[in-house]
């Protein structure tokens, strides 16, 4: 590579890389729109639950088929793109497989990343006939209209862009590295078990003309892999960063149980004081801020449900083991991580338009986004938090609309505000009182 091109190159770096800097700096500013957690406790647990769920895949294979092909995509783009780092000293230096001084090795690793990227190609077209040949339910659900299905389906075309412009710049490097006599800066290094395939279609051209489809896939490869990386800003494909601190900051209680409001929690127990006045007026702390019970907007939400919404896979594993989905309620729980993220770009966006201030724009993450009747349609049986494979968990931001819509608004569905009420009167959530409990027995 000449001068010019290595000047070229290094701008390229910089503006793929400083513009994805830029974005993941707008996505931890919007995560921290939320509510503080405390997230720290039991490291050594926490770090084994991202190297199993995250590194390992550990949840996704529980689904064999679709668990082990997405593995094969997984580490092979993850392993592949160590070559990246060949190519970005290659191309600052104007050297050529700098690491072939590895020998054997460098034939060893070259050669596995041809039969990974091989690999992952098959596997991408599995997936893509799944998606949109065979159309498994989940694939075709109300949710994934419009951008959600083409951008799934625009990730799976990079994959494969990105694979096959892999394999055909070696098939053109190995045409060059074999030219009688040597060509220029070709050495001979490396091992080609698939792309040696492909080197028989630059026969009979000329060999500056395979030198400028070689340099064309070279300057594809990496321009293609900067955009990929931008593209995740936008894309679903974001759980490829965020799975690692989704699942260590996951909530380590058991599924089942539910946090406590704080300001609740000391009411009752001021009721259950007998050493305390009823009619005393309650201790005034000026610097307590009253807080809103619940959440109708995502700065309600805490910063790790928020994490969680960036981290959807929108695979749909949870809606299609939700029994309220199944039952044709209007409820889904991809569908309620999918509003929390759209809803939180857009307060992103309006926070960057005004200067780093939101202005309230008369719109809400519920009701707006998320409909009473989705949020109370939910059995709070957590099946959707067991299945998810990146360890989300929308049951926690139904809980905090639903608390609300109780606890501000007073807007419980009629059943509910009736078993309340017979609870309140009747010490149970049956329409009569305690006296008539055990007349049954009479019958």
């Amino acid at each position: 590579m000449g001068y010019l091109d290595t000047i070229l190159f290094a701008i390229t770096l910089i503006l793929g890389f400083g513009l994805f800097s830029i974005n993941i700096r707008k996505i931890i500013r919007n995560i921290k729109l939320g509510q503080d957690i405390n997230r720290s406790d039991n490291p050594a647990f926490r770090w084994k639950n991202m190297a199993m769920i995250a590194l390992g895949q550990s949840k996704m294979v529980k689904r064999p088929i679709a668990g082990f092909l997405h593995i094969i995509v997984y580490v092979g783009f993850v392993i592949i793109n160590i070559e990246l780092l060949e190519i970005i000293i290659d191309g600052l230096f104007g050297t050529h497989r700098i690491f072939s001084f590895l020998g054997k090795f460098y034939k060893i690793l070259i050669a596995s990343f041809e039969i990974l990227a091989f690999l992952v190609l098959l596997a991408v077209l599995v997936f893509y006939s799944r998606r949109n040949i065979v159309k498994l339910k989940r694939f075709i659900h109300s949710d994934l209209k419009g951008w959600p299905k083409s951008d799934a389906n625009y990730i799976l075309y990079f994959e494969i862009v990105l694979m096959s412009l892999f394999l055909l710049m070696n098939a053109a490097d190995l045409h060059l590295q074999n030219v009688p006599g040597g060509y220029s800066h070709y050495i001979k290094a490396g091992s080609f078990p698939i792309s040696q395939f492909i080197v028989p279609i630059f026969n009979g051209f000329l060999v500056s003309t395979v030198f400028i489809l070689e340099r064309t896939f070279w300057w594809l490869h990496i321009i293609g892999i900067l955009v990929f990386l931008n593209y995740l800003y936008f894309s679903k494909h974001l759980h490829i960063l965020l799975a690692f601190p989704n699942t260590y900051f996951a909530n380590l209680n058991p599924l089942g149980q539910f946090d406590n409001l704080e300001s609740v929690t000391k009411e009752v127990k001021l009721m259950m004081d007998p050493n305390a006045d009823p009619f005393e007026a309650a201790p005034v702390d000026e610097n307590v801020v009253l807080s809103k019970f619940g959440a109708n907007d995502v700065q309600d939400l805490n910063w790790v449900q928020l994490l969680n919404a960036y981290t959807c896979t929108e695979c749909g594993r949870c809606t299609s083991v939700c029994p309220a989905n199944l039952t044709g309620k209007k409820l889904s729980p991809r569908k309620i991580m999918m509003d929390t993220r759209d809803r939180l770009v857009e307060v992103g966006n309006n926070i960057d338009k005004n200067k780093g201030v939101f202005i309230p724009d008369n719109v809400t993450l519920l009701n707006n986004y998320i409909s009473a009747e989705e949020i109370w349609a939910c059995t709070s049986c957590n099946a959707c938090v067991e299945e998810c494979p990146v360890n989300i968990d929308p049951l926690s931001i139904i809980i905090e609309m639903r608390r609300y819509l109780v606890m501000e608004k007073s807007a419980a569905p009629m059943p509910i505000n009736a078993m309340m009420s017979n609870i309140e009167n009747n010490g149970a959530p049956w329409q009569y009182n305690q006296q008539d409990r055990l007349n049954w027995k009479e019958e």
